[in-house]
């Protein structure tokens, strides 16, 4: 903000509180506050009607006394007041600003990094608002980037190209054959949480009481909840649904009993 901005904002806080205004009517005295006001507040936009931000508004919250607040009844506002209202909206700025692509030179790292930092700091002082690319792609520029990402997986959980997810699918036996079965129709053996072990949807069951570790297979219990969320099926009876089971995983087998070793040896 500048003198003039400075002199407006005094002149509205003067008119909510008597002790600012009787500051202010000593011509000394009402130039030295608005070049103290001027000094703190320089990196403070005045208003911002993109984003809501006035500080003007600023002033009027801080005599409303909010959340049990009575520090206006002991002193008028000062600038700090009006910095601490200017934080957390700049830093609401900051979350939802996406860097954009600097035009600088790649290859002149200096004068990229300076325009990408000049960028930050306009936005952060209230110069420009923030660029959400999200909010600037147009219906063309979301054609473009449906037509980039159509090869980033069609089954469950997958974040890579089908070509890749084939020359991994030996290194993945279960997580390749849980797509394989996605693939050819039937249900996510993993599209419910398990009633059993309480693993979440998209994770493997778990066993062991205390050493947790991640099975090949499904529980029964869960192959029925995912059987159960396919809802009505038209002609589908009790042995179709055995036989999706089948498909979808084997249960897991059952736990080795290990002998216990025992110390001292054997009794004579």
């Amino acid at each position: 903000m500048i003198d003039n901005h400075i002199a407006a904002l005094l002149a509205f806080a003067a008119r909510l509180d008597s002790r600012v205004r009787r500051a202010l009517a000593d011509p000394q005295q009402s130039a030295r506050t608005i070049a103290d006001w001027t000094t703190a507040l320089a990196e403070v936009p005045t208003t911002l009607p993109t984003t809501g931000w006035d500080a003007a508004q600023a002033v009027r919250r801080y005599y409303e006394q909010r959340g049990g607040d009575r520090s206006a009844q002991f002193r008028a506002v000062e600038p700090h007041d009006v910095v601490a209202a200017w934080a957390p909206h700049r830093a609401e700025l900051m979350n939802r600003h996406t860097d954009p692509v600097p035009a600088a030179d790649p290859d002149d790292p200096a004068a990229w990094r300076e325009e990408l930092l000049g960028t930050r700091a306009a936005v952060a002082h209230g110069h420009t608002p923030p660029a959400q690319y999200r909010a600037e792609i147009n219906p063309a520029g979301q054609k473009r980037l449906a037509a980039l990402m159509s090869g980033v997986g069609d089954g469950p959980r997958r974040y890579m190209p089908a070509e890749v997810a084939a020359q991994l699918a030996a290194f993945r036996p279960a997580q390749a054959k849980r797509e394989a079965l996605v693939a050819e129709g039937l249900p996510d053996p993993l599209g419910a949480k398990c009633p059993h072990c309480r693993a979440e949807t998209g994770k493997r069951c778990r066993s062991g009481y205390r050493r947790h570790r991640d099975l090949d297979g499904v529980h029964p219990s869960r192959i029925e909840a995912v059987v159960a969320q396919l809802g009505d099926q038209d002609e589908r009876d009790e042995a179709e649904q055995v036989r999706l089971a089948r498909l979808m995983c084997q249960p897991p087998a059952p736990r080795d009993r290990r002998a216990r070793h025992t110390s001292g040896g054997a009794r004579p």
